[in-house]
């Protein structure tokens, strides 16, 4: 395979873009070799700068549940472009869009249309804190949510102290408040509640940022009964899994209701839009209405929402697309598993509506722990000959993968058939 242009544009891109990329996995450090430079989407697949065709499984990280550049979705983009690419000030369609998503998510009376996870996570983070007036917040070792100070924080000595800042730039001052419990253990979480003065707790109830790993039922009970024990706000984290496990995200798969939600990716379409809502007894503190301030010159730009609403409105109409999807991503992983049996290599999958992940690993994944613990040097070679091949996955061990609507139980074959030959090739290397 040529890739003359990309690793000539990567060279070129690092001398005026800091590591010649703009968000730092697409650098292809975990797993080595030249980052593709794009040239175009088209449905399931993507074609690099040298004219190489590779069959997609990251769809843009998630947003793009229809594949690439989607007829209906397109042709909303144009028409909203057409009346004006941004105005800085209120339209009907952010309305409209609003109510598709709360009538969808029980627990979310009133919205904030934002243009980032970052900032939808952070705002939600700081609305949490003013409504529960206590300033400490968890999250779980392994879950990410944005870049902003108080969540860059590593676990501290079992899981279970006040963390400390992972990135230079983050105060200790910010990372005292945030303590840092293991994902799905409920004792580690009910010591980091007995250890400071906790204001709200955030997760991923599927987790798709340390791979993809679903929270036990249990613990997601567990979770609820102790916020509600303790007086701490709930914030799901359905940036990633938001209308891409399900058209209901997580709340398909437990019972639980949380107290926020915070949303991303599909409801943009593939354009910058997300969102963060909850109960209006606790949405009605944010500014106009109330103190906690907020704001954002591109929230609920009309391009953006025209994107998210169509697609939105896309997967409301097939009742059948979320079904279809799941038995291509079972599909895809039961191959991956067995091709990996048949070389005598440990692997583990899961899947999750639209979602999969994959660890070469002999113990199923419940925590970052067991995530780290997965061999990631196979892995990184693992995806460079998958690349090589025409297969384009995610190129981080610790990311979910996704399948889309344009894709076929063919090409999931092929795909199958391509990770057989790149397992031959590392178990006979």
């Amino acid at each position: 395979m040529d890739i003359l242009h990309s690793v000539n544009d990567f060279n070129e891109a690092k001398q005026v873009i800091v590591g010649g990329v703009n968000s730092p996995v697409r650098a292809f450090g975990n797993v080595g070799g030249t980052p593709r430079f794009i040239a175009r989407g088209e449905g399931s697949y993507l074609y690099d700068v040298d004219g190489n065709r590779y069959l997609d499984f990251v769809q843009s990280w998630g947003p793009l549940i229809f594949g690439h550049v989607d007829p209906q979705i397109k042709q909303a983009s144009i028409e909203a472009i057409c009346n004006g690419m941004s105005f800085g000030a209120p339209t009907e369609l952010e309305t409209t869009l609003a109510k598709e998503i709360i009538a969808l998510y029980d627990g979310v009376e009133k919205i904030r249309l934002v243009s980032s996870g970052t900032e939808a996570t952070m705002s939600a983070i700081r609305l949490a804190r003013a409504y529960s007036g206590k300033d400490d917040i968890i999250k779980f070792d392994g879950c990410y949510h944005g870049h902003s100070d108080s969540l860059l924080v590593s676990a501290g000595s079992g899981c279970a102290t006040f963390g400390s800042p992972s990135s230079p730039g983050v105060p200790e001052d910010f990372s005292k408040h945030t303590l840092v419990a293991r994902y799905n253990d409920i004792s580690s979480l009910r010591s980091c509640f007995e250890s400071g003065s906790v204001g709200c707790v955030i997760i991923e109830p599927i987790a798709g940022n340390m791979g993809l790993v679903p929270a036990d039922i249990g613990f997601i009970k567990a979770l609820r009964e102790m916020c509600d024990e303790f007086g701490a706000v709930l914030i799901f984290d359905e940036v990633m899994s938001g209308f891409r496990a399900s058209l209901r995200g997580a709340q398909s798969y437990y019972d639980v209701i949380p107290d926020m939600v915070t949303f991303g990716k599909v409801i943009g379409g593939g354009m910058p839009l997300a969102a963060f809502g909850g109960k209006d007894e606790i949405m009605k503190l944010l500014s106009p209405v109330g103190s906690v301030y907020q704001a954002g010159t591109l929230s609920g730009n009309p391009v953006a929402v025209s994107a998210g609403l169509m697609s939105v409105c896309k997967l409301k109409q097939d009742q059948d697309l979320y079904k279809r999807l799941e038995n291509l991503a079972l599909m895809l992983m039961n191959g991956f598993r067995l091709e990996a049996q048949k070389y005598g290599i440990a692997m583990q999958t899961c899947v999750r509506g639209s979602m999969f992940g994959y660890f070469f690993s002999p113990i199923e994944v419940k925590n970052f722990d067991d995530a780290k613990a997965s061999d990631t040097k196979i892995f990184a070679k693992f995806h460079q000959k998958m690349l090589a091949k025409g297969v384009y996955l995610a190129p981080s061990a610790f990311e979910a993968g996704f399948v889309c609507a344009t894709m076929n139980e063919e090409e999931i074959e092929w795909a199958i058939a391509k990770c057989g030959e790149a397992l031959e090739e590392i178990v006979y290397e």
